[in-house]
């Protein structure tokens, strides 16, 4: 490969892989100098410069300038006198100041005299030695590229395409890389065809062994909150704030918002004219209900707004420190405050951070009347 060719090929690694000029050049170099001391035995110090404009390689061999005495042993005599020993330094590496100073007069302590030692046929060599370790330090690069691309992109919202599929996992084309969707961490109940479109929230983002580690999920509570963000306007321009989302993944979420402003509803803002915003986001969902709660300040409005579809509810704060409360339902929201297999309640108390005890008056009445 003659120089001309050599950076027609860099140029279209740069532009195909996205990674720095620079980076290419230094692993060039590094791999280089490896290719010359293996191939021409070099017991030297050798550094390899590339020409960042032509492609012209030059190999260098360089002697590091040391002190006349820096290997030297002191000696101290009685009467107070210094002498050294002879110094010894490597004769491959290294050379006396007062030596260097006969080639280049004003040179000084740790600076080097360089000599080329290009070979001839140094070009056939070099490539076939350092392609392999040129690739590699490619795609070391390439993957620190994706890392830096993607590494904002953790705890956001994504669309990819679902690229591949194994006994636990999709694989999710996001653009110069994929994510990894287990399985598991897809909504119950839900399917999925090859090479559609998919929402997906990304749950970390980092450097595996084999190239960068994306882990997805569609599970994830926040995946709801990103869904919110993403189609109601009123979040993103901070009109509306949401406080928190407690999810039970293909049953139920619960979103508590609140406004900022006094005339915008946030409830009626997300649900949007004609159910328009909050169908959007059940769509996503497969099926899974959506409350939306409104946030008080107040702990016992929270709960009782938390405990929604049931109505009513009296509810009262029992131990602040622990954070429990007691909600009291009659007979009719009882049930809708509990939910199926005790979802609803469960909900509610990871949405509100209060350990949620629900009865109904006549339990009440009837644990009072045992007293």
């Amino acid at each position: 490969m003659n120089a001309k060719e050599f950076i027609a090929a860099l140029d279209h690694i740069v532009k195909e892989k996205g990674i720095s000029k620079d980076i290419v050049f230094e692993a060039m170099e590094q791999a280089l100098t490896t290719a010359y001391k293996k191939n021409f035995d070099s017991k030297t110090n050798v550094r390899v410069d590339i020409n960042r404009e032509t492609g012209e390689i030059k190999v260098f061999s360089y002697l590091v300038v040391v002190d006349d005495y820096i290997d030297g042993e002191e000696i101290v005599d009685e009467e107070g006198n210094i002498t050294y020993t002879e110094p010894e330094i490597n004769p491959d590496a290294q050379i006396l100041l007062e030596d260097a100073k006969e080639i280049v007069p004003d040179i000084k302590v740790g600076e080097t005299i360089e000599k080329e030692i290009t070979p001839a046929d140094f070009g056939r060599v070099a490539t076939s030695t350092a392609k392999q370790v040129v690739m590699q330090k490619i795609r070391e690069a390439e993957r620190n590229s994706i890392i830096e691309e993607f590494s904002d992109k953790q705890d956001e919202l994504m669309v990819g395409t679902l690229a591949l599929e194994d006994a636990n996992n999709y694989y999710v084309d996001l653009g110069r890389t994929r994510g990894i969707l287990p399985k598991k961490e897809m909504i119950p109940g839900e399917t999925v065809k090859m090479g559609s479109s998919i929402k997906v929230y990304v749950t970390k983002v980092e450097a595996g062994t084999k190239g960068p580690l994306i882990l997805l999920s569609r599970k994830h509570y926040g995946f709801v909150k990103r869904l919110f963000e993403s189609e109601i306007p009123e979040l993103a321009e901070g009109l509306i704030m949401l406080y928190a989302v407690a999810r039970e993944a293909g049953v139920r979420s619960k979103v508590a918002i609140y406004s900022t402003v006094d005339n915008i509803e946030p409830i009626g803002a997300c649900i949007g004219q004609g159910g328009s915003r909050i169908g959007n986001i059940l769509k996503e969902l497969n099926g899974e209900k959506v409350d939306l709660v409104l946030y008080s300040e107040k702990p016992e409005e929270f709960i009782a707004n938390a405990l929604s579809p049931a109505k009513n509810a009296i509810v009262n704060i029992t131990d602040e420190k622990k954070k429990e409360a007691l909600a009291i339902l009659d007979d009719d929201n009882f049930s809708l405050a509990i939910g199926k297999k005790g979802t609803n309640v469960k909900l509610a108390s990871k949405l509100t951070k209060y350990k949620i005890s629900v009865k109904t008056l006549a339990q009440i009445n009837e644990e009072g009347n045992q007293d």
